[in-house]
């Protein structure tokens, strides 16, 4: 079975997601994508650098605006294994990312719970890629705590 590119970069988003699973960080993890290259790669760390704001997506963004020596990830997709929070949807969307693709629906802090609109009007959206596997874990996770 041909793996598709989505697909592809999603794991990568999940190998992150383990990365925080490991430190009891939320397992969320993030990588940033330009011209089908992973340019930035990041976790959870709001444990580890006690940071409220220190979410996967704010890390990732962070090194790939530091990459490409510029504030604007305009040719550049963003997987995230679970759908962004109202704060760093805002920042994909100040950071104008062409794309954002994200794995889980989050039902309770997402940001369309709030609105749509607080991504850039030219970022696509698409959701549910891996899904399944990117729920899984965040269970787990969870399972673990209570």
């Amino acid at each position: 079975m041909v793996q598709s590119t989505k697909e592809h970069f999603m794991k990568a988003a999940i190998i992150e997601a383990i990365k925080a699973f490991d430190k009891q960080e939320v397992p969320v993890g993030a990588v940033v994508v330009c011209n089908n290259i992973i340019i930035a790669r990041a976790h959870n760390l709001t444990e580890t650098l006690k940071d409220p704001t220190a979410h996967a997506e704010m890390q990732a963004i962070t090194a790939a605006t530091n990459w490409l020596g510029g504030k604007y990830l305009e040719d550049c997709t963003i997987y995230v294994t679970l759908e962004p929070c109202a704060m760093c949807a805002g920042a994909i969307g100040w950071c104008q990312a062409s794309a954002l693709v994200f794995g889980a629906t989050d039902e309770k802090k997402g940001y369309r719970t709030i609105s749509d609109s607080l991504l850039h009007p030219k970022t696509s959206v698409e959701s549910g890629v891996l899904e399944k596997e990117c729920r899984e874990l965040l269970m787990r996770f969870f399972k673990g705590k209570r």
